[in-house]
Protein backbone atom coordinates (compact mmCIF):
# COMPACT_ATOMS: atom_id res chain seq x y z
CA UNK A 1 0.00 0.00 0.00
CA UNK A 2 3.07 2.60 0.85
CA UNK A 3 4.51 1.46 -2.78
CA UNK A 4 1.65 2.55 -4.37
CA UNK A 5 1.57 5.83 -2.14
CA UNK A 6 4.68 6.58 -3.46
CA UNK A 7 4.87 5.39 -7.19
CA UNK A 8 4.46 8.12 -9.84
CA UNK A 9 0.76 8.07 -11.32
CA UNK A 10 -1.68 9.73 -14.17
CA UNK A 11 -5.49 9.72 -13.56
CA UNK A 12 -7.54 7.79 -15.77
CA UNK A 13 -10.04 11.15 -16.31
CA UNK A 14 -6.68 13.05 -17.31
CA UNK A 15 -6.12 14.61 -20.54
CA UNK A 16 -3.73 13.49 -22.47
CA UNK A 17 -2.37 16.64 -23.41
CA UNK A 18 -2.37 17.90 -19.76
CA UNK A 19 0.02 15.25 -18.99
CA UNK A 20 3.58 16.41 -17.75
CA UNK A 21 6.20 16.23 -20.27
CA UNK A 22 9.29 14.46 -19.18
CA UNK A 23 12.53 15.65 -20.16
CA UNK A 24 15.89 13.85 -19.61
CA UNK A 25 18.24 16.58 -21.55
CA UNK A 26 17.78 20.16 -20.12
CA UNK A 27 16.06 22.27 -24.06
CA UNK A 28 17.57 25.48 -24.56
CA UNK A 29 15.91 28.83 -23.30
CA UNK A 30 14.67 29.39 -26.72
CA UNK A 31 12.94 25.65 -27.08
CA UNK A 32 11.60 26.49 -23.48
CA UNK A 33 10.03 29.49 -24.33
CA UNK A 34 8.43 28.89 -27.51
CA UNK A 35 7.48 25.08 -27.16
CA UNK A 36 6.85 24.50 -23.40
CA UNK A 37 6.48 27.47 -21.20
CA UNK A 38 3.45 28.52 -24.03
CA UNK A 39 1.68 25.44 -23.36
CA UNK A 40 0.74 25.79 -19.71
CA UNK A 41 1.34 22.20 -19.01
CA UNK A 42 3.80 20.89 -16.39
CA UNK A 43 7.08 19.18 -17.60
CA UNK A 44 9.59 17.41 -15.50
CA UNK A 45 13.56 17.60 -16.09
CA UNK A 46 15.92 14.61 -14.84
CA UNK A 47 19.19 15.33 -13.35
CA UNK A 48 18.88 19.14 -14.49
CA UNK A 49 20.99 20.48 -11.51
CA UNK A 50 23.51 18.48 -11.56
CA UNK A 51 26.86 19.76 -11.60
CA UNK A 52 25.26 22.76 -9.30
CA UNK A 53 27.25 24.09 -6.47
CA UNK A 54 24.40 23.75 -4.05
CA UNK A 55 23.45 20.32 -5.22
CA UNK A 56 26.95 19.25 -4.17
CA UNK A 57 27.15 21.67 -0.91
CA UNK A 58 23.68 21.33 0.74
CA UNK A 59 23.16 17.51 1.47
CA UNK A 60 22.40 16.87 5.09
CA UNK A 61 23.88 13.63 4.58
CA UNK A 62 27.39 14.75 3.63
CA UNK A 63 28.15 17.84 5.88
CA UNK A 64 25.43 19.97 4.57
CA UNK A 65 23.73 21.37 7.32
CA UNK A 66 27.25 22.49 8.92
CA UNK A 67 27.57 24.01 5.54
CA UNK A 68 24.63 25.70 5.57
CA UNK A 69 24.97 26.56 9.52
CA UNK A 70 28.31 28.58 8.36
CA UNK A 71 27.29 30.25 5.33
CA UNK A 72 24.44 31.76 7.04
CA UNK A 73 25.47 32.57 10.08
CA UNK A 74 24.39 32.07 13.76
CA UNK A 75 21.99 35.37 14.23
CA UNK A 76 20.04 35.46 11.08
CA UNK A 77 16.41 35.35 11.62
CA UNK A 78 14.16 33.78 9.55
CA UNK A 79 10.15 33.27 9.17
CA UNK A 80 9.03 29.85 9.25
CA UNK A 81 5.93 27.66 9.28
CA UNK A 82 4.20 26.01 12.69
CA UNK A 83 1.97 23.82 12.18
CA UNK A 84 -1.82 23.20 14.41
CA UNK A 85 -2.23 19.75 12.28
CA UNK A 86 0.75 17.87 12.74
CA UNK A 87 2.61 17.44 9.86
CA UNK A 88 -0.11 18.84 7.24
CA UNK A 89 0.70 22.22 6.66
CA UNK A 90 -2.47 24.10 5.51
CA UNK A 91 -3.40 27.48 3.73
CA UNK A 92 -5.87 28.51 6.40
CA UNK A 93 -4.29 31.11 8.08
CA UNK A 94 -6.25 29.15 11.16
CA UNK A 95 -4.14 26.25 10.97
CA UNK A 96 -0.63 27.46 11.22
CA UNK A 97 1.45 30.26 12.46
CA UNK A 98 4.10 32.14 11.32
CA UNK A 99 7.00 32.31 13.83
CA UNK A 100 10.69 33.84 13.37
CA UNK A 101 13.04 31.46 14.26
CA UNK A 102 17.22 31.45 14.19
CA UNK A 103 17.94 30.02 10.76
CA UNK A 104 21.29 28.47 13.23
CA UNK A 105 18.34 27.09 15.87
CA UNK A 106 16.65 25.18 12.63
CA UNK A 107 20.15 23.77 11.74
CA UNK A 108 20.67 22.43 15.26
CA UNK A 109 17.45 21.23 15.15
CA UNK A 110 18.28 18.93 11.77
CA UNK A 111 21.05 18.09 12.89
CA UNK A 112 19.69 16.11 15.84
CA UNK A 113 17.18 14.88 14.05
CA UNK A 114 19.43 13.46 11.49
CA UNK A 115 21.20 11.97 14.24
CA UNK A 116 18.18 10.17 15.81
CA UNK A 117 17.42 8.83 12.12
CA UNK A 118 21.12 7.50 11.48
CA UNK A 119 20.41 5.88 15.18
CA UNK A 120 17.38 4.37 13.75
CA UNK A 121 19.31 3.52 10.47
CA UNK A 122 22.31 1.88 12.40
CA UNK A 123 19.64 -0.20 14.91
CA UNK A 124 17.70 -1.74 11.77
CA UNK A 125 21.41 -2.85 10.53
CA UNK A 126 22.28 -4.38 13.62
CA UNK A 127 19.12 -6.92 13.98
CA UNK A 128 20.22 -7.75 10.11
CA UNK A 129 16.64 -5.55 9.05
CA UNK A 130 18.10 -4.38 5.01
CA UNK A 131 16.40 -3.91 2.04
CA UNK A 132 16.68 -1.26 -1.01
CA UNK A 133 16.10 2.05 -0.35
CA UNK A 134 13.75 4.04 -1.92
CA UNK A 135 13.08 7.94 -2.31
CA UNK A 136 10.89 7.61 0.63
CA UNK A 137 12.87 5.12 3.38
CA UNK A 138 16.19 6.42 2.47
CA UNK A 139 15.57 9.27 4.65
CA UNK A 140 12.32 8.80 6.36
CA UNK A 141 13.10 4.98 8.62
CA UNK A 142 11.12 6.85 11.34
CA UNK A 143 8.17 9.81 11.62
CA UNK A 144 8.59 12.60 13.98
CA UNK A 145 5.71 12.81 16.65
CA UNK A 146 6.59 16.33 16.96
CA UNK A 147 3.59 18.12 17.87
CA UNK A 148 5.18 21.36 16.72
CA UNK A 149 5.82 21.06 13.17
CA UNK A 150 8.26 23.84 11.53
CA UNK A 151 8.39 24.27 7.96
CA UNK A 152 10.85 26.72 6.10
CA UNK A 153 8.41 27.66 3.57
CA UNK A 154 9.19 30.51 0.93
CA UNK A 155 12.28 31.88 2.49
CA UNK A 156 13.09 34.35 0.16
CA UNK A 157 17.24 34.18 -1.64
CA UNK A 158 15.59 36.69 -3.99
CA UNK A 159 12.88 39.23 -3.63
CA UNK A 160 12.57 41.99 -6.64
CA UNK A 161 9.54 43.98 -4.65
CA UNK A 162 11.64 43.34 -1.48
CA UNK A 163 15.25 43.29 -1.25
CA UNK A 164 15.02 43.60 2.42
CA UNK A 165 13.18 40.18 2.93
CA UNK A 166 15.65 38.18 1.40
CA UNK A 167 16.80 36.95 4.61
CA UNK A 168 19.09 33.89 2.68
CA UNK A 169 20.42 36.11 0.05
CA UNK A 170 24.27 34.75 0.68
CA UNK A 171 22.91 31.70 -0.58
CA UNK A 172 22.04 32.56 -4.11
CA UNK A 173 26.38 32.16 -4.29
CA UNK A 174 25.34 28.58 -4.37
CA UNK A 175 22.06 28.83 -6.99
CA UNK A 176 22.98 28.62 -10.90
CA UNK A 177 19.61 28.70 -12.51
CA UNK A 178 18.88 25.96 -15.26
CA UNK A 179 20.15 26.82 -18.46
CA UNK A 180 16.55 26.99 -19.95
CA UNK A 181 15.16 30.10 -18.01
CA UNK A 182 18.34 32.13 -18.69
CA UNK A 183 17.23 35.20 -19.75
CA UNK A 184 13.80 34.95 -17.44
CA UNK A 185 13.51 38.29 -14.81
CA UNK A 186 12.29 36.70 -11.55
CA UNK A 187 9.85 37.89 -8.96
CA UNK A 188 11.87 36.12 -6.44
CA UNK A 189 14.09 32.79 -5.32
CA UNK A 190 12.93 31.06 -2.20
CA UNK A 191 14.04 28.33 0.49
CA UNK A 192 12.39 25.60 1.36
CA UNK A 193 13.43 22.90 3.73
CA UNK A 194 11.50 20.20 5.98
CA UNK A 195 13.00 19.13 9.47
CA UNK A 196 10.34 15.63 9.02
CA UNK A 197 8.51 14.74 6.35
CA UNK A 198 5.77 16.62 6.19
CA UNK A 199 2.85 17.88 3.67
CA UNK A 200 1.54 21.21 2.00
CA UNK A 201 -2.05 21.66 1.49
CA UNK A 202 -3.61 21.35 -1.98
CA UNK A 203 -3.28 25.32 -3.87
CA UNK A 204 -2.03 27.12 -6.94
CA UNK A 205 0.15 29.89 -7.20
CA UNK A 206 0.45 33.07 -9.61
CA UNK A 207 3.21 32.66 -10.79
CA UNK A 208 4.91 30.31 -13.25
CA UNK A 209 7.09 28.28 -10.77
CA UNK A 210 10.32 26.14 -11.31
CA UNK A 211 10.73 23.04 -8.19
CA UNK A 212 14.25 22.39 -8.01
CA UNK A 213 15.11 19.62 -5.81
CA UNK A 214 18.58 19.94 -3.92
CA UNK A 215 18.30 17.15 -1.10
CA UNK A 216 16.04 14.28 -0.32
CA UNK A 217 12.83 14.00 -2.12
CA UNK A 218 9.09 15.30 -3.19
CA UNK A 219 6.58 13.76 -4.37
CA UNK A 220 3.82 16.41 -5.88
CA UNK A 221 0.20 15.61 -7.01
CA UNK A 222 -0.72 17.89 -9.96
CA UNK A 223 -4.34 18.82 -11.10
CA UNK A 224 -5.01 21.39 -14.46
CA UNK A 225 -6.86 24.59 -13.35
CA UNK A 226 -10.04 23.03 -14.98
CA UNK A 227 -10.04 20.46 -12.45
CA UNK A 228 -11.08 23.42 -9.82
CA UNK A 229 -15.13 21.72 -9.36
CA UNK A 230 -13.03 18.85 -7.57
CA UNK A 231 -11.17 20.37 -5.58
CA UNK A 232 -13.37 23.22 -3.88
CA UNK A 233 -11.15 26.30 -3.95
CA UNK A 234 -12.05 28.55 -0.95
CA UNK A 235 -13.84 31.86 -1.66
CA UNK A 236 -11.97 34.01 -4.08
CA UNK A 237 -12.35 37.08 -1.14
CA UNK A 238 -10.65 34.67 1.64
CA UNK A 239 -7.10 35.10 3.30
CA UNK A 240 -6.25 31.83 1.06
CA UNK A 241 -8.29 32.13 -1.79
CA UNK A 242 -5.41 30.10 -3.57
CA UNK A 243 -6.04 26.60 -1.78
CA UNK A 244 -8.43 23.56 -1.47
CA UNK A 245 -11.25 23.49 1.28
CA UNK A 246 -10.98 19.44 1.14
CA UNK A 247 -8.34 17.89 3.48
CA UNK A 248 -5.73 16.07 1.72
CA UNK A 249 -6.24 13.57 4.87
CA UNK A 250 -9.40 12.84 5.79
CA UNK A 251 -11.53 14.75 2.71
CA UNK A 252 -15.09 14.62 3.42
CA UNK A 253 -17.08 13.17 0.56
CA UNK A 254 -20.67 14.59 2.31
CA UNK A 255 -19.67 18.24 2.06
CA UNK A 256 -17.16 17.96 -0.77
CA UNK A 257 -19.28 15.11 -3.18
CA UNK A 258 -17.06 16.01 -6.44
CA UNK A 259 -13.65 15.50 -4.70
CA UNK A 260 -14.15 12.16 -5.17
CA UNK A 261 -13.37 12.10 -8.29
CA UNK A 262 -10.13 14.71 -7.78
CA UNK A 263 -7.70 11.53 -8.37
CA UNK A 264 -8.63 10.91 -11.82
CA UNK A 265 -8.12 14.39 -12.42
CA UNK A 266 -4.12 14.25 -11.18
CA UNK A 267 -0.87 13.21 -12.12
CA UNK A 268 2.16 12.56 -9.18
CA UNK A 269 5.40 12.93 -10.25
CA UNK A 270 8.55 12.12 -7.78
CA UNK A 271 11.73 14.48 -7.91
CA UNK A 272 14.58 13.41 -6.35
CA UNK A 273 17.81 14.92 -5.78
CA UNK A 274 18.80 16.94 -8.96
CA UNK A 275 15.47 16.99 -10.84
CA UNK A 276 13.15 19.86 -11.84
CA UNK A 277 9.07 20.76 -12.11
CA UNK A 278 8.00 23.27 -13.98
CA UNK A 279 4.75 24.11 -12.50
CA UNK A 280 2.64 26.65 -14.54
CA UNK A 281 0.69 29.43 -12.71
CA UNK A 282 -2.74 28.28 -11.66
CA UNK A 283 -1.93 24.53 -11.52
CA UNK A 284 -3.01 23.01 -8.73
CA UNK A 285 -0.32 21.09 -6.46
CA UNK A 286 -0.15 18.80 -3.09
CA UNK A 287 3.57 18.35 -1.92
CA UNK A 288 4.68 15.36 0.25
CA UNK A 289 8.28 16.33 1.49
CA UNK A 290 10.59 13.64 2.75
CA UNK A 291 12.93 14.06 6.11
CA UNK A 292 15.73 16.52 5.54
CA UNK A 293 14.70 17.55 1.73
CA UNK A 294 16.00 21.27 0.76
CA UNK A 295 14.46 22.63 -2.30
CA UNK A 296 14.22 25.96 -3.90
CA UNK A 297 11.81 27.86 -6.60
CA UNK A 298 12.00 30.13 -9.09
CA UNK A 299 8.88 32.63 -9.85
CA UNK A 300 8.35 34.60 -12.76
CA UNK A 301 5.58 36.36 -14.10
CA UNK A 302 3.78 34.54 -17.01
CA UNK A 303 3.88 36.23 -20.38
CA UNK A 304 -0.19 36.44 -20.57
CA UNK A 305 -0.15 38.44 -16.73
CA UNK A 306 2.86 40.30 -18.00
CA UNK A 307 0.97 41.63 -20.90
CA UNK A 308 -2.53 42.18 -19.41
CA UNK A 309 -3.55 45.62 -19.25
CA UNK A 310 -5.29 46.89 -16.36
CA UNK A 311 -7.94 49.09 -17.36
CA UNK A 312 -8.80 45.74 -19.69
CA UNK A 313 -9.60 43.17 -16.62
CA UNK A 314 -13.34 44.30 -16.60
CA UNK A 315 -13.70 42.73 -19.86
CA UNK A 316 -10.96 39.65 -19.62
CA UNK A 317 -13.56 38.90 -16.02
CA UNK A 318 -16.90 39.07 -18.05
CA UNK A 319 -15.48 36.82 -21.17
CA UNK A 320 -13.91 34.51 -19.08
CA UNK A 321 -17.12 34.07 -16.82
CA UNK A 322 -18.66 34.00 -20.44
CA UNK A 323 -16.83 31.09 -21.93
CA UNK A 324 -16.96 29.47 -18.48
CA UNK A 325 -20.87 29.55 -18.64
CA UNK A 326 -20.96 28.15 -22.36
CA UNK A 327 -18.99 25.58 -21.63
CA UNK A 328 -21.01 24.58 -18.48
CA UNK A 329 -24.08 24.74 -20.83
CA UNK A 330 -22.68 22.61 -23.69
CA UNK A 331 -21.98 20.25 -20.77
CA UNK A 332 -25.29 19.78 -19.40
CA UNK A 333 -26.95 20.05 -22.68
CA UNK A 334 -24.56 17.45 -24.44
CA UNK A 335 -24.79 14.55 -21.99
CA UNK A 336 -26.25 11.82 -25.28
CA UNK A 337 -24.81 11.18 -27.76
CA UNK A 338 -27.35 11.68 -30.87
CA UNK A 339 -27.26 9.10 -33.22
CA UNK A 340 -27.51 12.02 -36.15
CA UNK A 341 -24.50 13.22 -34.88
CA UNK A 342 -22.81 10.84 -36.68
CA UNK A 343 -24.03 11.27 -39.93
CA UNK A 344 -23.54 15.06 -39.64
CA UNK A 345 -19.97 15.64 -38.18
CA UNK A 346 -20.23 19.45 -40.13
CA UNK A 347 -22.99 20.54 -37.10
CA UNK A 348 -22.09 22.68 -34.55
CA UNK A 349 -24.21 23.36 -31.70
CA UNK A 350 -24.84 27.01 -31.55
CA UNK A 351 -23.92 29.27 -28.61
CA UNK A 352 -26.90 29.57 -26.53
CA UNK A 353 -26.29 33.11 -25.47
CA UNK A 354 -23.62 34.32 -27.84
CA UNK A 355 -24.50 38.03 -30.33
CA UNK A 356 -27.90 38.23 -31.92
CA UNK A 357 -28.19 34.96 -32.51
CA UNK A 358 -29.59 34.18 -28.96
CA UNK A 359 -33.24 34.35 -28.86
CA UNK A 360 -33.20 33.49 -33.15
CA UNK A 361 -35.13 30.41 -32.87
CA UNK A 362 -37.98 32.10 -30.77
CA UNK A 363 -38.17 35.24 -32.22
CA UNK A 364 -37.81 33.93 -36.02
CA UNK A 365 -41.21 33.87 -36.84
CA UNK A 366 -42.45 36.91 -34.70
CA UNK A 367 -43.02 39.14 -38.35
CA UNK A 368 -45.30 36.02 -39.47
CA UNK A 369 -48.79 36.07 -39.24
CA UNK A 370 -50.16 33.12 -36.41
CA UNK A 371 -53.48 31.35 -37.83
CA UNK A 372 -54.88 28.98 -34.93
CA UNK A 373 -54.86 25.58 -35.63
CA UNK A 374 -59.06 24.23 -36.20
CA UNK A 375 -60.51 21.04 -36.20
CA UNK A 376 -60.83 21.27 -40.38
CA UNK A 377 -57.26 21.70 -40.45
CA UNK A 378 -56.36 18.67 -38.42
CA UNK A 379 -59.15 16.31 -38.90
CA UNK A 380 -57.35 14.29 -41.91
CA UNK A 381 -53.92 14.88 -40.16
CA UNK A 382 -54.42 13.24 -36.86
CA UNK A 383 -54.36 9.49 -37.44
CA UNK A 384 -51.08 10.25 -40.29
CA UNK A 385 -49.21 12.28 -37.89
CA UNK A 386 -48.69 10.08 -35.42
CA UNK A 387 -48.08 6.96 -37.49
CA UNK A 388 -45.76 9.03 -38.80
CA UNK A 389 -43.36 8.74 -36.10
CA UNK A 390 -40.75 6.02 -34.74
CA UNK A 391 -41.96 4.40 -32.24
CA UNK A 392 -38.76 6.01 -29.81
CA UNK A 393 -39.95 9.41 -30.96
CA UNK A 394 -43.44 8.28 -29.81
CA UNK A 395 -42.63 6.70 -26.86
CA UNK A 396 -40.93 10.12 -25.70
CA UNK A 397 -44.38 11.64 -26.83
CA UNK A 398 -46.32 9.54 -24.56
CA UNK A 399 -44.10 10.36 -21.50
CA UNK A 400 -44.53 13.52 -22.37
CA UNK A 401 -48.56 13.65 -22.32
CA UNK A 402 -48.16 11.73 -18.89
CA UNK A 403 -46.40 14.59 -17.44
CA UNK A 404 -48.87 17.32 -18.96
CA UNK A 405 -51.88 15.23 -17.39
CA UNK A 406 -50.05 14.33 -14.13
CA UNK A 407 -48.90 17.52 -13.05
CA UNK A 408 -51.70 19.86 -14.48
CA UNK A 409 -55.03 19.51 -12.64
CA UNK A 410 -58.52 20.50 -13.62
CA UNK A 411 -58.20 23.85 -14.65
CA UNK A 412 -59.74 25.36 -17.67
CA UNK A 413 -57.46 25.34 -20.19
CA UNK A 414 -58.16 29.78 -21.01
CA UNK A 415 -57.37 30.20 -18.08
CA UNK A 416 -54.65 28.46 -17.62
CA UNK A 417 -52.94 30.10 -20.99
CA UNK A 418 -53.87 33.40 -19.71
CA UNK A 419 -51.99 33.35 -16.36
CA UNK A 420 -49.00 32.06 -18.69
CA UNK A 421 -46.95 35.13 -18.02
CA UNK A 422 -47.90 35.42 -14.18
CA UNK A 423 -47.11 31.58 -13.63
CA UNK A 424 -43.56 31.98 -15.25
CA UNK A 425 -43.25 35.10 -12.80
CA UNK A 426 -44.19 32.93 -10.02
CA UNK A 427 -41.87 30.03 -11.02
CA UNK A 428 -38.68 32.76 -11.44
CA UNK A 429 -39.83 34.01 -8.17
CA UNK A 430 -39.24 30.85 -6.30
CA UNK A 431 -35.67 29.58 -8.42
CA UNK A 432 -34.30 33.09 -7.44
CA UNK A 433 -34.56 31.43 -3.55
CA UNK A 434 -32.03 28.96 -5.11
CA UNK A 435 -28.60 28.50 -4.76
CA UNK A 436 -25.87 26.12 -6.35
CA UNK A 437 -25.86 24.37 -3.37
CA UNK A 438 -25.96 20.93 -4.17
CA UNK A 439 -24.24 18.88 -7.31
CA UNK A 440 -26.86 17.17 -8.65
CA UNK A 441 -27.34 18.08 -12.41
CA UNK A 442 -29.77 20.42 -13.77
CA UNK A 443 -30.51 18.36 -16.64
CA UNK A 444 -31.66 15.23 -13.97
CA UNK A 445 -33.75 17.61 -12.01
CA UNK A 446 -35.51 18.55 -15.33
CA UNK A 447 -38.09 15.35 -16.68
CA UNK A 448 -39.20 17.34 -19.54
CA UNK A 449 -35.12 17.94 -20.40
CA UNK A 450 -34.38 14.12 -19.97
CA UNK A 451 -37.29 13.12 -22.66
CA UNK A 452 -36.32 15.30 -25.12
CA UNK A 453 -32.41 15.14 -24.96
CA UNK A 454 -32.15 12.28 -26.83
CA UNK A 455 -34.66 12.58 -29.62
CA UNK A 456 -33.09 13.60 -33.11
CA UNK A 457 -34.07 17.14 -34.23
CA UNK A 458 -35.92 16.04 -37.53
CA UNK A 459 -37.89 13.54 -35.42
CA UNK A 460 -38.60 15.95 -32.65
CA UNK A 461 -39.85 18.29 -35.42
CA UNK A 462 -42.64 15.56 -36.21
CA UNK A 463 -43.34 14.48 -32.45
CA UNK A 464 -44.12 18.52 -32.06
CA UNK A 465 -46.30 19.18 -35.29
CA UNK A 466 -48.00 15.89 -34.44
CA UNK A 467 -48.96 17.12 -30.91
CA UNK A 468 -50.03 20.50 -32.64
CA UNK A 469 -52.23 18.26 -35.23
CA UNK A 470 -53.14 15.97 -32.13
CA UNK A 471 -53.39 17.35 -28.76
CA UNK A 472 -52.37 21.46 -28.90
CA UNK A 473 -53.82 21.75 -25.33
CA UNK A 474 -51.25 19.34 -24.35
CA UNK A 475 -48.50 21.00 -26.20
CA UNK A 476 -49.92 24.70 -24.39
CA UNK A 477 -49.96 23.43 -21.09
CA UNK A 478 -46.34 21.40 -21.61
CA UNK A 479 -44.57 24.65 -22.98
CA UNK A 480 -46.39 27.11 -20.09
CA UNK A 481 -46.33 25.04 -17.52
CA UNK A 482 -44.10 22.19 -17.24
CA UNK A 483 -41.49 22.79 -19.15
CA UNK A 484 -38.47 23.86 -17.04
CA UNK A 485 -35.45 26.06 -17.77
CA UNK A 486 -33.30 23.51 -18.51
CA UNK A 487 -35.71 21.60 -21.07
CA UNK A 488 -36.30 25.24 -22.30
CA UNK A 489 -32.53 25.71 -23.32
CA UNK A 490 -32.55 22.08 -25.14
CA UNK A 491 -35.49 22.45 -26.65
CA UNK A 492 -34.72 26.12 -28.51
CA UNK A 493 -31.07 24.34 -28.93
CA UNK A 494 -33.19 21.90 -31.16
CA UNK A 495 -34.85 24.66 -32.89
CA UNK A 496 -31.80 25.71 -34.52
CA UNK A 497 -30.58 22.09 -35.28
CA UNK A 498 -33.98 21.29 -36.87
CA UNK A 499 -33.19 24.80 -38.66
CA UNK A 500 -30.23 23.77 -40.03
CA UNK A 501 -31.28 20.83 -41.75
CA UNK A 502 -34.14 22.96 -43.08
CA UNK A 503 -34.91 25.59 -45.68
CA UNK A 504 -36.04 28.31 -44.96
CA UNK A 505 -39.33 28.10 -46.30
CA UNK A 506 -39.70 24.79 -44.62
CA UNK A 507 -38.40 27.10 -41.32
CA UNK A 508 -41.19 29.82 -41.37
CA UNK A 509 -43.48 26.93 -42.06
CA UNK A 510 -42.95 24.91 -39.11
CA UNK A 511 -43.01 27.68 -36.69
CA UNK A 512 -45.86 29.09 -38.29
CA UNK A 513 -47.89 25.73 -37.71
CA UNK A 514 -46.06 25.26 -33.99
CA UNK A 515 -47.05 28.86 -32.37
CA UNK A 516 -50.74 28.25 -33.77
CA UNK A 517 -51.30 25.82 -30.76
CA UNK A 518 -51.06 28.47 -28.19
CA UNK A 519 -53.99 30.71 -27.57
CA UNK A 520 -51.26 33.48 -26.94
CA UNK A 521 -48.53 33.16 -29.06
CA UNK A 522 -46.39 35.72 -27.30
CA UNK A 523 -46.89 34.13 -23.86
CA UNK A 524 -45.18 30.73 -24.98
CA UNK A 525 -42.39 32.58 -26.39
CA UNK A 526 -42.31 34.72 -23.22
CA UNK A 527 -42.67 31.53 -21.37
CA UNK A 528 -39.33 30.19 -23.54
CA UNK A 529 -37.39 33.26 -23.73
CA UNK A 530 -37.97 33.35 -19.46
CA UNK A 531 -36.49 30.08 -18.42
CA UNK A 532 -33.82 30.00 -21.20
CA UNK A 533 -32.45 33.16 -19.10
CA UNK A 534 -33.27 31.33 -15.66
CA UNK A 535 -31.48 27.95 -17.07
CA UNK A 536 -28.27 30.66 -17.96
CA UNK A 537 -28.53 31.91 -14.55
CA UNK A 538 -28.35 28.12 -12.62
CA UNK A 539 -25.53 27.52 -15.06
CA UNK A 540 -23.69 31.16 -14.27
CA UNK A 541 -24.47 29.78 -10.09
CA UNK A 542 -23.31 26.67 -10.30
CA UNK A 543 -20.12 28.15 -12.48
CA UNK A 544 -19.49 31.04 -9.46
CA UNK A 545 -19.33 28.10 -6.65
CA UNK A 546 -17.21 25.59 -8.94
CA UNK A 547 -14.45 27.87 -9.99
CA UNK A 548 -15.16 31.02 -6.86
CA UNK A 549 -16.75 29.26 -4.31
CA UNK A 550 -19.28 31.92 -4.66
CA UNK A 551 -23.06 31.94 -4.35
CA UNK A 552 -25.37 34.62 -5.16
CA UNK A 553 -29.09 34.81 -6.05
CA UNK A 554 -31.25 36.67 -9.02
CA UNK A 555 -31.40 40.08 -8.66
CA UNK A 556 -34.86 41.05 -8.52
Amino acid sequence: MQAEKDAEFVGAALDAGLRAARFSLPPSSEEFAASIEPKNVPAVFRGVLKGSAALSRWDPLYGGLDYLLEKVGPDVAVEAMMSNTGHVFYGDLRSHERVSILFSTFMQSCKSHLGHLNAASDSSKDKGIGKESTCSDKMCPARSENSEQLYLAQVSILNTENKDRSSLEVLKEDIQEPIFLKGKSFSSINFWMSRAHMRSSTHYDPHHNLLCVMAGCKKVTLWSPSASPFLYPMPVYGEASNHSCVSIEEPDYSSYTRAKYMKEYSERVILNCGDALFIPEGWYHQVDSDDLTIAINFWWKSRIMTEMLEHMDGYYLRRIMRRLVDTEMNKITQMSSFSHSERNNDFQSTDGLSGGQYFTPIKRHCSQPFNKVTNSDTSDKKGAALQSLKPCTLQALYELMSLVHNSVEAVDQNDRAESASQDTSVCQNNERKKTAADDSSLLEKDPVAKIILPVEPLELRSMLLAMVHTFPRTLEGLVLNILGPTGAEILTRKFDEMDQGSTPEEQAEFYKIFYSAFGDQYAAMDALLNRKELYSFKVFQSVLDQYLRVRVDRPS
